[in-house]
């Protein structure tokens, strides 16, 4: 677990492995995962975003909310992780060995993020997210995955309502299946499969998009 020493961070060990534990090997092994991690690091990562993108881009709310949006996306997220090598530490369980997708890479950024935030406090959490994710930035790189933020954007410009329904839920609690409908106006526009609910709620974004919404 080496991957943060060349960003010269160097953070309690019990903490990092906490942080790139999945739920699928705390219920084989014992010991916590990192789903509280995650939700501390994604706050953190919304600050820091937020923060630069208010201070380099002048321009209104909406667009900046939307410039945001598509680089902490689900697919953004996933390549952060894999360019840091968090994605070749994390520790799953033996049913989920084979599926270690993009939503869980995704997720072990924010939750090694709240891990190094809590052990060494704002300002070095913000040096390391900058030092990552400003290269795509300057680059003007194109994240296509976050289906969710082009279909809100789409759907505020006729003043609709937009809400995700959780249809199904399956599995064991380490090895969950949810299916989710995306509902514009009262109306069933696409429906979504999913690892986790994050998963299943873009997908049925995706197929929503896909029918070309109006």
């Amino acid at each position: 677990m080496d991957f943060l020493k060349k960003y010269k961070i160097d953070i309690d060990k019990e903490l990092l492995t906490m942080a790139l534990t999945h739920s699928s090997y705390s219920n084989e092994h014992g010991g916590e995962d990192y789903e509280r991690l995650e939700f501390l690091g994604d706050a953190v990562l919304q600050l820091i975003t937020s923060e630069y993108f208010y201070k380099n881009l002048p321009v209104g709310e909406g667009e900046l909310s939307k410039t945001r949006a598509s680089f902490v996306c689900e697919e953004a997220l996933a390549e952060y992780s894999k360019k840091v090598g968090i994605d070749k530490e994390i520790r799953v369980g033996n049913g989920q060995l084979k599926d270690v997708n993009d939503t869980i890479i995704a997720d072990c950024f924010e939750s090694v993020l709240g891990a190094i935030y809590l052990d060494k406090g704002f300002l070095v959490a913000k040096n390391y997210v900058l030092e990552v994710i400003t290269p795509y930035i300057l680059e003007h790189h194109v994240f296509l995955g976050d289906y969710k933020s082009r279909l809100q954007e789409l759907v505020q410009t006729d003043r609709k309502t937009l809400e995700y329904v959780l249809v199904k839920e399956e599995g064991p609690s380490h090895d969950k299946t949810f299916v989710f409908n995306v509902v514009i106006d009262g109306i069933v526009y696409g429906q979504g499969v999913g690892k986790s609910k994050k998963e299943a709620e873009q997908q049925a974004a995706k197929n929503a998009l896909a029918k070309r919404v109006k």
